[in-house]
């Protein structure tokens, strides 16, 4: 397919509606190569040029911009959040938005290609849209910012215009096949349920999974009775329910190959809603919002870690592929013991009894 082909064919898919992903998707790409070919002089509604690869200057220089969304997404949820991009750090390729409202870990070592993205509003005389979008090296979106109404404009298009960089012509290769997952024989359970019951802070669970050589769903298998326990598939609706109407505060973690973010506090507005025969799992708060593909949810499963401030609950959801869709835990900091109204939510969202029957 040439460019203009391909220019044609995405900008007749976002007309009939399609979000920029399933766009690309509809016409047999990724939305990296999509963008990408918006890139030079051309008539088309959609503009992009090449952002140079200074991944943490760019996001500190958007800090300037005053608020603006953050947006991060999978195949099946998408987060978005509106708040100010602040105390930005990195040590080596792996960083930290910590500024309240945007919360972000980054990991640059899968920030293949950037855009500054102009796209024409569809309504007349309406200003275009203005975003940095952030991709891998098979095209899927790491991460997005969005100018929007409360923003600097003119900031944030000095941003677009100081780290664009139009000589760069970024390319996209097919993702490589995931290497297969070790039979359960193959796995030291035993060590496995030690090291687990020896951890000390949540994020020594990444590192014990490394160790062992296990996958993330595997290890709850491995667990199960003792530290996990299998979730009906409405828990995430059961729960976002539950904090709404307890007004707990509550994580809200949802993440891409190079960046997880994360809503902390409450939630108030969730409302489940059918689109396209689609059931979504909605948040829609004024400076958050949750999109999620709720009938994507193949397996769900309550997570317990040993912490050295006590026990730490999770609600983790994976789709028919494996793939982690969004993590959902009680709003703490370290030092201080989970909240006993997030343990209620859990235990009331998934009942032991009702997942055992």
């Amino acid at each position: 397919m040439n460019v203009e082909t391909l220019r044609t064919r995405f900008a007749e898919a976002r007309a009939a509606g399609k979000r920029a992903r399933d766009a690309a998707e509809s016409i047999g790409v990724s939305e990296g190569e999509a963008v990408a070919a918006h890139a030079g002089n051309h008539d088309g509604a959609l503009k992009a040029v090449p952002l140079t690869k200074s991944w943490l200057d760019i996001l500190k220089a958007v800090g300037e911009c005053g608020p603006v969304l953050a947006l991060t997404r999978n195949e099946t949820t998408v987060h978005e959040k509106t708040g100010v991009y602040e105390k930005l750090s990195a040590q080596g390729p792996v960083g930290l938005a910590l500024g309240g409202p945007i919360d972000l870990r980054l990991f640059f070592m899968h920030w293949h290609a950037g855009f500054a993205v102009t796209e024409a509003a569809a309504q007349p005389n309406s200003p275009a849209a203005l975003s940095l979008q952030f991709y891998d090296a098979s095209g899927l979106a790491v991460h997005k910012i969005y100018c929007r109404d409360a923003t600097d404009r003119a900031a944030f298009e000095g941003v677009m215009q100081r780290f664009a960089d139009a000589s760069l012509a970024p390319e996209f290769k097919p993702r490589p096949v995931a290497p297969a997952v070790k039979s359960d024989d193959a796995i030291d359970a035993d060590g496995l349920l030690q090291a687990w019951a020896g951890m000390k802070d949540t994020h020594d669970f990444f590192e014990m999974l490394k160790k062992f050589g296990v996958e993330r769903q595997q290890s709850f298998r491995l667990a199960e009775g003792r530290f996990t326990r299998r979730a009906p598939a409405n828990v995430a609706r059961q729960v976002l329910q539950e904090a709404a109407f307890d007004g707990a505060p509550i994580m809200v973690f949802v993440g891409s190959l190079g960046c997880i973010q994360i809503h902390t506090g409450p939630v108030t507005r969730v409302e489940p809603m059918e689109i396209r025969g689609i059931q979504w799992l909605n948040v829609l708060d004024a400076d958050f919002n949750l999109h999620m593909q709720e009938d994507a949810i193949a397996n769900a499963w309550v997570v317990e870690k040993p912490t050295t401030d006590g026990t730490v609950t999770s609600v983790e959801l994976f789709d028919a592929k494996g793939d982690l869709m969004a993590m959902f835990f009680g709003e703490r900091k370290p030092g201080n013991p989970e909240r006993e109204d997030w343990r209620a939510i859990v235990r009331k969202a998934a009942p032991t009894a009702a997942v055992a029957a």
